[in-house]
């Protein structure tokens, strides 16, 4: 197990560490190449929803074939897509590389693949525990990596700066075998599901479409911030190096939240450990667009958030493998996280659009805090129990 979860913790490190920073590049790239915020915005939405459109097709590959395969891809894909971006001169290229390419990257180098393998090898009593341990690397890493992308940027430009971390992004690839799982024994044909089977299974539980719901709005949230808040801060007069802090901060503070997050889901409901969290986060965002804005104003809401940033994470796939098990955990994972990715794309995007139209984020704050309401009322209703199938005994959770 302590394999599994330091080789686990180190991809997400690299994987989230490396994508948290690219708020930092909205300026230095729109104004170099004289493109729109919105140019920039929609090739992190395409980012987003290649990354969730991929997430199922490759959950679908770890759960049959093992995790370290689609590892390496992954790997290979996010080099490839970091070494383009730093090169595309035309905004259809720029959606190619840090939209379709890195997105397709990250689908193969995140949580949803990560998550699998630890379903499988970690104990049930011990599992909401563990996801929270690897959402926390997660959160490190980008408490890590955001002050190293605003240094290379600074000193090397932001394209040298893109070349680095495509190297670096190839240290997953070894990283991934530590991931090897052995053989799977095969299970009795009463618990054997077919992918269609699950499919229809999971699509036709309303706890399962509650779990993708709020984590629609998780996505919408946590990517607009990540990508705008950055100019967003900057529009408003403060300083770069405020920005690159408040990311920092968030990073630091999520490792916090996940872990607690995780350790809580042993011991509480997640349903109410998430309503919780999506409640709190409305409630902070209207704070701080309410409160006068100051670099310590900026540093308290990155605080709060980073708590709440990505706490989501680990309840929410816990009780995935709570209700439907862990045979295809990797896959139905990736479909939750589709909708968290619909999320993200309309965050990222809408910031840009409505920005270039109106002028300002304001609307995009207070949508955000609507939908923060939202989350918080459909997770009440989730069921936790592991899903009866007439005719079969219980998967193992």
């Amino acid at each position: 197990m302590t394999q599994v979860l330091l080789c686990g913790a180190a991809i997400v490190t690299l994987s989230m560490g490396i994508r948290h920073g690219f708020g930092l590049w909205l300026q230095p790239i729109t104004m170099d190449r004289g493109w729109t915020r919105e140019t920039f915005a929609l090739a992190m939405a395409v980012q987003n929803i290649a990354w969730g459109l991929a997430g199922p097709l490759a959950g679908l590959w770890a759960d049959r074939y093992g995790a370290l395969r689609v590892l390496i891809v992954g790997a290979l894909l996010y080099a490839g897509g970091l070494v383009t971006m730093a090169l595309a001169t035309s905004g259809a290229g720029f959606m190619g590389s840090a939209g379709l390419l890195i997105g397709m990257a990250q689908a193969g180098t995140t949580y949803a693949v990560i998550y699998g393998v630890i379903a499988r090898q970690v104990d049930p009593s011990r599992r909401s525990w563990a996801m929270g341990v690897t959402a926390a690397a997660g959160s490190f890493g980008q408490f890590l990596m955001v002050p190293v992308e605003s240094w290379l940027i600074a000193a090397w430009g932001w394209q040298n700066a893109l070349f680095v971390l495509g190297c670096l992004a190839l240290a997953i690839a070894p990283l991934a075998l530590g991931l090897r799982e052995p053989p799977a024994a095969a299970l009795p044909p009463a618990q054997r599901q077919s992918v269609g089977a699950a499919l229809r299974e999971a699509f036709a539980y309303n706890s399962f479409r509650l779990l993708m719901a709020g984590y629609f709005v998780c996505g919408f949230q946590v990517v607009f911030i990540g990508v705008h808040m950055p100019s967003y801060l900057t529009d408003q007069g403060l300083s770069p190096e405020v920005a690159t802090t408040a990311l920092a901060l968030i990073g630091l503070f999520n490792v916090f939240g996940t872990y607690a997050a995780g350790a809580l889901g042993q011991r509480l409901a997640k349903r109410h450990i998430l309503a919780a969290i999506y409640g709190l986060r409305a409630v902070v965002i209207a704070i701080f667009i309410a409160a006068p804005l100051t670099p310590w104003s900026v540093y308290l809401f990155a605080a709060a958030m980073g708590l709440l940033w990505l706490s989501t994470v680990p309840p929410t796939n816990a009780i995935v493998a709570q209700i439907f098990g862990v045979q295809y955990m990797s896959m139905l994972g990736g479909f939750v996280f589709l909708s968290h990715q619909v999320g993200s794309f309309l965050g990222v995007w809408l910031g840009g659009l409505l920005f270039d139209v109106t002028g300002s984020y304001t609307v995009v704050w207070w949508i955000s805090i609507a939908l923060g309401v939202f989350a918080a009322l459909v997770n009440l209703p989730v069921r936790e129990t592991a899903i009866a199938r007439p005719g079969a005994s219980p998967q193992p959770a």
